[in-house]
């Protein structure tokens, strides 16, 4: 078959295009959906947290660095923390921008918060100290104070935060300069109940599905180890705790309460709990589809089959690219983010059968 030279030169052009980069900044919409899954990896062969074979040495220690930072973290910016994992060269954060926390910051609490993070200007300074400026200063402070207020519900300058002060230390027990982390963070959308639940439940399951650990309860530096030690704990010893008030908190679960003013998951924790350790012990002794007949309560309601639940458990992150929900929004996020094809349609259809 005769090839036209100009049919070649097309053909040749076409397969040198690259697949459009979509920017960060379009990637993360809050007006869009506040939840986001973010994963962060290291660059270097010698191991984030765990056992490195090469030197022998052992990095444990670093998974409270990390987790002992992303409290803190969550402490001053308006983003809750729904799930995390650190492993050994690798961690995952599922976050929740609070908007409407955000928006109603006065300026001298946003100035309170930025100061934990960085020096402060002086401007901002003498304000927290006299509790006024001048009327020459008042248009830098009030520049200063929307510039920080809009970082502090921005999950980039979470993640900056948060990587920039890990490396460092890494850097320093390591004695060498250089890149620490692979790149900047990859997320992941999360445009409804279905793809937040799916994707905690990935994460929380993270040490299970590697072997790290048999069971929930050992599965440390792991927000559900810690879920489940607080559920575990009386009420009344909680109340009583004189660091309570003071001691981070996960977003919490919220079930039918999401109707009220409490801001939270829309899933009773104790339903949560029956599905990951459903979902866990199918993964550890790979029996799916062996006990449907005793599918948990969150799978019935939702109308999810149990192989398409254990697949997503499984291999969340394979299936989707930058979002994960309703077809329908998927496809409508990407366009919003300027991209032209979206991944996932076979399993986002799995994810919402009805």
């Amino acid at each position: 078959m005769h090839i036209s030279h100009e049919l070649l030169q097309l053909s040749f052009k076409l397969l040198m295009v690259k697949p459009m980069t979509i920017s960060r900044r379009k990637l993360i919409e809050p007006q869009i959906t506040p939840f986001y899954h973010v994963i962060n990896r290291c660059v270097r062969r010698a191991y984030l947290c765990g056992d490195d074979p090469y030197n022998g040495k052992n990095y444990h220690h670093r998974r409270g660095w990390i987790v002992n930072k992303i409290k803190q973290l969550a402490a001053v910016f308006c983003i809750d923390v729904c799930a995390y994992a650190v492993m050994s060269n690798h961690y995952h954060l599922v976050l929740k921008i609070d908007t409407e926390q955000q928006q109603k910051l006065t300026p001298k609490a946003v100035i309170s918060r930025w100061l934990q993070l960085f020096n402060g200007h002086p401007i901002a300074v003498d304000f927290l100290k006299e509790g006024q400026v001048g009327a020459e200063k008042q248009q830098a402070l009030s520049n200063l104070v929307a510039e920080w207020q809009q970082r502090l519900g921005s999950i980039s300058w979470f993640m900056r935060c948060l990587n920039e002060e890990i490396a460092r230390k890494a850097n320093k027990e390591d004695k060498c300069k250089g890149a620490f982390w692979e790149g900047r963070f990859k997320s992941q959308a999360l445009l409804d109940e279905q793809a937040l639940l799916s994707c905690m439940m990935y994460v929380d399951l993270n040490p299970i599905r590697a072997g790290v650990t048999p069971s929930l309860e050992q599965s440390d530096f792991t927000s559900i180890q810690q879920r489940i030690r607080e559920y575990q704990q009386p009420k009344s010893v909680a109340k009583l705790s004189p660091s309570n008030k003071a001691r981070f908190q996960l977003l919490p679960f919220v079930g039918a309460e999401h109707q009220s003013k409490t801001a939270g998951i829309n899933f009773a924790f104790a339903d949560y709990l029956e599905l990951i350790d459903w979902t866990g012990r199918c993964i550890r002794e790979d029996k799916q589809g062996l006990i449907t007949s005793n599918q948990p309560k969150i799978l019935q309601q939702l109308g999810i089959t149990s192989d398409a639940w254990l697949e997503h458990s499984e291999q969340f992150m394979e299936r989707y690219a930058n979002v994960s929900g309703k077809w329908s929004r998927m496809c409508a996020f990407k366009q919003h983010a300027g991209g032209h094809w979206c991944k996932g349609k076979s399993a986002s259809h799995q994810l919402h059968p009805n």
